[in-house]
């Protein structure tokens, strides 16, 4: 209901008329329609879709991509909105736990808003991609969480040229990118210079190519072997400068070793500092010494023991027991699964991604954190 006030020249008449609000409000009630209100309000269903929170999924297509690569396909219960390069979390009961992961979406945003499908391409290194990689078959349930990660083109931040630089599975984000560029959800030239051991290693090659035009190019950089058409040995700033010209922006998914590699080849390009972007990695299995301790788990009302090893992450640990404990990025980086440490040791995997408040009143990131001995943690029902 909408009341027009508009200012008078003598003081005394603003005074009178909002002496008599009251009674023009009730006029104003009292002959409005009865007609009922809308159950639902068109920006309520854009919020749903912008932000649909966790959902069921149903696994309908698995493809295999490369001797251990598959790309898993699901049914969405509900449209989903997200930006190609984002990363949703997909979670199941896996060997007696409830069990997440993050995956790069690789479909096309279009397929998630109109169709109600998005694809995952998983490798089997891991836990859990071990596990989908054996066990998942078409049919299966799933949750799918909301898509999250900033690992996407952004028009303040990245030049119009961006040159993708990818290793192994991490075409994955690159490729969704491409599928968004054809269909015009995204804008800006994407070159993908994309390296691989040998050439039955490469995921999307037919995809990819078929998606190629004025707005995406892809290169081949094969490691292992000498073949006509690609490119031999590592992505160098010599192949870089070869295909990407001169004013560029870089992102980067692959492994770490790659990341290194190729941030001192851009170097000699002069490219670093903000316009070189790197996708995050889970933190898996770290190198030590092999020694078992115990972690009590405070979850609102309820408390569990659970066994912990040197190697894995208080996250994993904490899943093996079946405890349904929140997860995301697995890299220390959202912050989602920050936890209240109440006593014992432990290790960072990587840089300290925590906030100042998390450092100074005692919390810490399980997903990247290794206990070095018995730990007592409050951790956030998931």
């Amino acid at each position: 209901m909408e009341f027009k006030f508009k200012k008078q020249i003598f003081g005394f008449m603003d005074l009178l008329r909002f002496k008599n609000m009251t009674k023009v409000r009730r006029e104003k009630l009292a002959s409005a329609p009865s007609t009922p209100l809308p159950k639902t309000y068109r920006v309520n269903e854009v919020a749903k879709i912008l932000h649909p929170g966790n959902q069921n999924a149903v696994l309908k297509q698995i493809t295999l991509d490369t001797e251990d690569t598959k790309t898993y396909t699901f049914e969405l219960s509900k449209p989903m909105f997200f930006r190609a390069g984002q990363y949703v979390t997909v979670r199941c009961e896996a060997d007696g736990g409830l069990v997440s992961r993050p995956y790069a979406v690789s479909s096309s945003p279009y397929q998630a808003l109109k169709e109600n499908k998005l694809s995952v391409t998983v490798k089997k290194a891991g836990f859990f991609s071990d596990w989908l990689f054996d066990n998942a078959k078409e049919g299966d349930a799933f949750t799918i969480g909301d898509p999250s990660g900033d690992f996407c083109f952004d028009s303040v931040r990245d030049r119009k040229n961006v040159v993708g630089i990818a290793g192994g599975s991490g075409i994955t984000p690159f490729y969704s990118m491409a599928q968004a560029l054809k269909e015009g959800s995204e804008d800006f030239n994407l070159t993908v210079i994309y390296g691989a051991r040998t050439e039955k290693d490469i995921i999307f090659k037919s995809a990819l190519e078929s998606l190629c035009g004025n707005k995406v190019k892809v290169v081949y950089v094969l490691s292992d072997e000498k073949k006509e058409g690609y490119e031999h040995g590592f992505i160098t700033a010599e192949i870089i400068e070869k295909y990407a010209g001169k004013e560029f922006s870089v992102m980067m998914c692959g492994p770490s070793v790659m990341y290194d590699f190729a941030k001192k080849e851009l170097a000699k390009l002069g490219i670093s500092g903000k316009y070189v972007r790197t996708e995050a990695n889970c933190c898996g299995l770290r190198d030590v010494k092999h020694a078992e301790y115990e972690i009590k788990v405070h979850i609102k009302d309820e408390c569990a023991v659970v066994k912990a090893n040197s190697e894995e992450t208080v996250l994993t640990a904490m899943e093996r027991a079946g405890l349904k404990v929140p997860a995301k990025c697995r890299a220390g980086g959202c912050g989602f699964c920050h936890s209240k440490l109440l006593k014992g040791e432990f290790s960072i995997a990587g840089a300290d991604k925590r906030r100042l408040a998390d450092k100074k009143f005692g919390y810490i990131h399980p997903c990247c954190s290794y206990p070095d001995s018995d730990m007592e943690i409050i951790v956030p029902q998931g």
